[in-house]
């Protein structure tokens, strides 16, 4: 009986998307008939935005629930990290530091730095990131890799080596060798300056290492959303929109290829799919296998609303309603992508994984300050961060421009 019940509510909230879907593309008919009529029915409109707002949070509900599905189990705690948690808890509540003294004669992954603080056991760190992963959504869609130093550095083949066919005992000519390029990915210093009460702390029922991430996770996703679309690479990753663009039967090595849309801040009046059609054909085939779109809710909503030449809808709900497609292609929204305007890269499309590195510098470090805002006790926490593009063939951008 457990089973049938855990797997009812999934169910459910399927079909209610799907109902709302349904509702959601009579109404909008019923829209476009009004516009071809010559008139535009308020109601209409209102019962359209209601719709879309019920298929958001069913959405944002089933999200929840995926998430929490998919948290891990912990294993047993080994004795070393034992005692690492039991002296780092003293340290958050108390301010006492000699237990993590007494780990780093013992070389445990326990250290301080000049400018005071101390790195945080692995699980605080690991804590965090999981928690960034949920709140920063190019996180699940980009690579990343968590390096032990500033500066995480990647060769790249920009060109193949030469090949040739030849028998099997003729002369080989000397070939070309291939072109590399060394990217680097410096990490920069995201903070974050937490207050807490001393009565927060005084609270055995609370979980301080929770409370530190939940507050981190606040601070540095707003942060990070940003940085890896917009970031200029000045002490912040540099984002995939800050990086040289150009029509992309131009494009070349270091420049991100867009399609320009038809219009100045619009779709082209005439066959507007045929743009995201194009763009999605960008890319080469290698990068359409995992492309998706990525995008805000206001492109969304006015992409909801086109139909391709057969009259069907080109967005359409996916995984139970947890997530969509457009085009066959999925889609992921963040909102710090710009609003459709003239210029602006509002969309784009493609191979993320493969396209965009985020690095991670490995280690949280906290310093803990009783003294600067009594009666608060304050947390400062930093952690290295960096990004960039690794492949400029693998993402591709739709300008809302003529041209």
């Amino acid at each position: 009986m457990s089973k049938e019940t855990k797997m009812a509510a999934p169910l459910r909230g399927a079909e209610a998307n799907a109902r709302a879907f349904e509702a959601f593309k009579q109404a909008n008919d019923e829209r476009l008939a009004a516009i071809e009529a010559g008139s535009v029915d308020a109601l209409i409109e209102e019962k359209i935005d209601r719709i879309e707002r019920a298929m958001q949070e069913q959405k944002a509900a089933i999200e929840r629930m995926a998430l929490q599905q998919r948290r891990p189990v912990l294993a047993p705690e080994a004795p070393a990290l034992s005692e690492h948690k039991s002296v780092w808890g003293a340290y958050l509540r108390r301010g006492d530091e000699t237990g993590l003294q007494r780990l780093e004669s013992k070389s445990l992954s326990v250290g301080s730095g000049a400018d005071g603080g101390y790195v945080a056991p692995p699980e605080l760190d690991r804590l965090i990131e999981m928690r960034l992963r949920a709140a920063s959504p190019l996180r699940t869609i980009a690579a990343v890799r968590t390096t032990g130093a500033n500066v995480y550095k990647k060769p790249i083949s920009i060109s193949a080596a030469g090949t040739g066919w030849v028998a099997e005992t003729g002369a080989r000519a000397q070939t070309a060798s291939p072109t590399l390029a060394l990217l680097d990915f410096p990490t920069a210093e995201l903070f974050a300056n937490l207050a807490a009460t001393q009565t927060l702390l005084d609270d055995a029922f609370v979980n301080i290492e929770d409370w530190i991430a939940a507050e981190v996770e606040e601070a540095f996703a707003a942060q990070e959303r940003t940085a890896f679309l917009t970031g200029d690479g000045v002490n912040k990753p540099k984002g995939f929109l800050a990086y040289p663009n150009v029509a992309d039967a131009n494009h070349s090595w270091d420049q991100i290829g867009y399609i320009a849309s038809g219009a100045a801040g619009a779709f082209a009046a005439a066959n507007p799919v045929d743009r995201l059609i194009d763009l999605t054909y960008a890319p080469k085939a290698q990068f359409r296998q995992n492309g998706r779109f990525v995008l805000n809710r206001k492109t969304l909503s006015a992409l909801r609303k086109l139909k391709d030449g057969a009259g069907n809808y080109i967005w359409s709900p996916t995984d139970g309603g947890a997530g969509s497609s457009i085009l066959g292609y999925p889609v992921t929204e963040i909102e710090e992508m710009p609003d459709i305007a003239p210029d602006a890269f509002a969309i784009a499309f493609g191979d993320f994984q493969r396209g965009y590195l985020i690095v991670d510098r490995a280690g949280v470090r906290v310093l803990r300050d009783p003294f600067s805002a009594k009666p608060f006790v304050l947390f400062y926490v930093t952690k290295r961060v960096g990004g960039g593009v690794q492949n400029f063939d693998a993402i591709k951008l739709l300008k809302f421009a003529v041209s």
